[in-house]
């Protein structure tokens, strides 16, 4: 079986990216001059950033840290991208 890898302070950047890609999602608003064909797009974008935050959850409690960093970190990256997308609104919270 292979080793896990051990990133220092992976703990707290759990905390960290968690929380803000939480507050992003829960805050999120789509742009608002979006077409119908974007519009949906962007929803894509927001169902795969809120697929990869529970991937995230699933990961930790496996005691697959890496993973969930991986995980949480995609989602914030399809917020990030619906953003500059311009599908999104901007939001103001960095990791």
């Amino acid at each position: 079986m292979k080793k896990k890898p051990k990133i220092e302070g992976i703990e707290e950047k759990l905390s960290r990216y968690r929380k803000v890609t939480l507050k992003v999602i829960s805050e999120l608003e789509f742009a608002q001059k979006i077409s119908a064909k974007n519009r949906k797009i962007a929803q894509e974008f927001l169902q795969n950033a809120k697929c990869y935050f529970e991937d995230s959850l699933y990961f930790e409690a496996q005691g697959d840290k890496a993973r969930a960093l991986a995980a949480v970190s995609y989602a914030h990256a399809w917020l990030d991208a619906g953003v500059t997308a311009d599908f999104f609104k901007s939001f103001h919270y960095h990791l």
